[in-house]
């Protein structure tokens, strides 16, 4: 009886249950708490930096402060985004051609990218030395970059007008011109960032299944019917993220343009980055150009917003 009843207590559920529940219960917990735990620090630290110039932007945003001053940051509200969205065609012509910049870039690095990784998913010989040129503009500095595409654009003795005089067509002013000028930033940017789209396709050019492929096959598909009905189709969701990426990318590009042009000719190729710059560190207004930086965020925030929906919506 005495060892019955010490068992049947030993196993009773209580409150909590029996006493074996509770130890793998308190140990679960303890596991949980562990994962949590080793990560917290690295997970703080980030919070803080992403956090912390958000948060101070937007309180700098709603003063009006001078760095050339000795007063310090006086509230106004919400009158430097008035200003801005308001009164400053000049805002709205670098919003214009931030997008414009990005848009060209992105559409022609896209298809490049996909068609550079198709071509690089073929077997032939010398594959992994075209690999490597291809990759190369990527390790490059933007700003010895831009400073080398300065020489190619030179109107009188650079290699493009070179290039064109060889098929006999007129010179080009190039960064000169300001018709020209985003253009001819946008295809620097092209030159050095459609091999990461080709990277992000090719990787997944090879993790894509063999089966749809050899259904197509014996089925007698056409190559030009594999492409358009079997690969590109599985190729969308990994086009969708290399497409997000290099949107994010483009639309904050500053080094390349401030290298080159520094916005010239006649503000011909300023984008937001570029006005932001020169609102904070050349006027020294920088409650204005802490807002047009949050106005910017927000725009960053909203395209990415809805190139995801689009990327589900294909899924879908």
């Amino acid at each position: 009886m005495t060892e019955a009843g010490g068992a049947a207590r030993a196993g009773q559920a209580g409150p909590g249950g029996t006493l074996r529940e509770r130890g793998a219960w308190m140990g679960i917990r303890a596991d949980q708490a562990v994962r949590w735990l080793f990560p917290l620090p690295a997970l703080a630290f980030v919070v803080v930096m992403m956090l912390f110039p958000i948060v101070y932007t937007a309180w700098l945003s709603l003063h009006e402060w001078s760095m050339s001053a000795v007063t310090p940051p006086r509230l106004v509200g919400l009158r430097n985004y008035a200003t801005l969205l308001g009164a400053d065609p000049r805002f709205w012509m670098a919003v214009w051609r931030t997008i414009y910049f990005t848009g060209l870039a992105l559409v022609v690095e896209t298809v490049l990218g996909v068609a550079i990784a198709l071509l690089l998913n073929r077997d032939f010989p010398g594959k992994n030395l075209v690999k490597t040129l291809v990759l190369l503009p990527m390790i490059a500095t933007p700003v010895a970059i831009g400073m080398v595409w300065l020489l190619f654009y030179e109107p009188t003795i650079g290699l493009a007008n070179y290039v064109l005089g060889l098929f006999h067509l007129p010179p080009q002013p190039w960064l000169a011109s300001e018709r020209g000028a985003l253009p001819s930033l946008a295809l620097v940017d092209i030159w050095q960032w459609t091999p990461m789209v080709a990277l992000i396709v090719l990787a997944g050019l090879a993790s894509l299944p063999a089966d749809p492929f050899e259904a197509a096959q014996v089925d007698g598909a056409t190559p030009l019917q594999v492409l358009w009905h079997v690969t590109l189709p599985l190729l969308r969701p990994t086009i969708g993220v290399a497409v997000i990426l290099r949107a994010i990318d483009a639309l904050k590009t500053f080094d390349i343009i401030y290298a080159m042009t520094q916005g010239g000719p006649n503000y011909a190729s300023e984008t937001l980055n570029l006005y932001a710059y020169t609102l904070g560190f050349s006027y020294f207004r920088m409650g204005m150009a802490s807002a047009l930086l949050e106005i910017f965020f927000a725009l960053v925030l909203g395209v990415v917003v809805l190139l995801n929906r689009a990327r589900r919506g294909v899924l879908m």
